[in-house]
């Protein structure tokens, strides 16, 4: 199939503007795939029913003098300066943003480089002041987020590192191992206060349940409030019903 034309295949490229919503470049990738082309990779997955493999690109577009050429940084035709930043592996086309390429990751991160660390076990780059901080997950970026589902390893959304060690996009509470996702101290304390001031009726007063705490792992048994259980451990609200209700017979 050949190429199409510059108006028939420049998906994300907006009349007057450098590159996409994603990336600021003055080029054109030419898919491998279809031959078709796009600003970048994300624009061509978004249109197309299949996925552009950014280490397989062999040809861009200049926006300006339209020579299709090499994947390389500048123009050799008109000297259009595809991109500040630009990598041969990833074939990445973007302003300057102290991107820096990972042997290990196998892509372009933004740094700058010396603020990261590659965790090996985790087998993903990590902030520096995470060095020695964190919980190792084997392999823990490639999955898809928990919550939205996007792939965490390649997508350009920053991945929380929670403590259990797990990777979050957004969310107060890992959906893979319960544990709370932020210091959530100050919310519990306002639980105890609402707690305080709601009392149960009385059929429920004397009313207790065993619990187990997300947070610590810990067992216990409480007594029963609909707006939560507190663990008697780590006082967190963040916490499961771990049997049936029961009444208390030191205070029938």
């Amino acid at each position: 199939m050949a190429a199409l034309t510059r108006e028939d295949g420049a998906r994300g490229q907006k009349k007057g503007r450098r590159g996409c919503e994603h990336y600021d470049r003055g080029c054109l990738l030419k898919a491998p795939c279809c031959d078709k082309l796009y600003t970048c990779r994300l624009c061509h997955d978004n249109k197309e029913d299949h996925q552009l493999d950014r280490f397989k690109v062999k040809e861009v577009q200049c926006i300006n003098c339209e020579k299709i050429q090499h994947a390389q940084q500048t123009c050799e035709e008109c000297s259009t300066l595809f991109g500040e930043y630009y990598c041969s592996i990833c074939h990445l086309f973007d302003k300057d943003k102290k991107q820096y390429h990972c042997e290990n990751c196998g892509i372009c991160r933004i740094g700058p480089k010396e603020d990261f660390f590659h965790c090996l076990k985790c087998n993903l780059c990590l902030a520096m002041n995470l060095q020695g901080k964190h919980k190792c997950i084997e392999n823990v970026s490639r999955q898809n987020c928990p919550i939205c589902l996007e792939d965490i390893h390649t997508s350009r959304v920053v991945a929380h590192v929670l403590p259990c060690g797990h990777l979050l996009h957004r969310g107060y509470r890992c959906p893979l191992c319960m544990h709370s996702a932020l210091d959530m101290s100050r919310y519990w304390r306002q639980l105890d206060d609402e707690v305080a001031q709601t009392p149960m009726p009385s059929e429920y007063q004397n009313m207790t349940v065993d619990i187990l705490c997300n947070d610590c792992n810990g067992r216990s048994t409480v007594q029963f409030h609909i707006l939560g259980m507190k663990c008697n451990i780590c006082e967190s609200y963040n916490t499961a019903q771990a049997g049936g209700c029961r009444i208390s017979l030191d205070q029938q």
